[in-house]
């Protein structure tokens, strides 16, 4: 079983996430094999106090890029929108943010 750490790998902080706060949707970064069971768990256990109702996760394609004459892509990515309880304790990275 991997760390919670290990799954979790950073917050995303973009206007369309952050407008998801009121609602208590948090978006993360996650490791590329994880699944909802384990980014609910590594959730809970990074940020005590909170209660995970719902995961939704998409797989986010590499963009192209050039720099020159030479082209590549960046790394693909996994990102996971994490809805709390009614109940459940904000995360108090997003709130101060705001």
């Amino acid at each position: 079983m991997k760390a919670p750490q290990d799954i979790i790998i950073a917050p995303v902080i973009t206007e369309k996430s952050m407008a998801g706060i009121a609602t208590k949707k948090y978006t993360f970064k996650v490791a590329c094999d994880a699944n909802k069971i384990e980014i609910a768990k590594a959730i809970e256990s990074l940020f005590p106090g909170t209660k995970v109702a719902k995961v939704n996760t998409m797989n986010v394609a590499g963009k192209a890029k050039r720099m020159g004459m030479n082209q590549g892509y960046r790394s693909d990515w996994k990102k996971a929108i994490v809805t709390l309880a009614e109940g459940s304790n904000g995360i108090e990275f997003f709130e101060t943010m705001l």
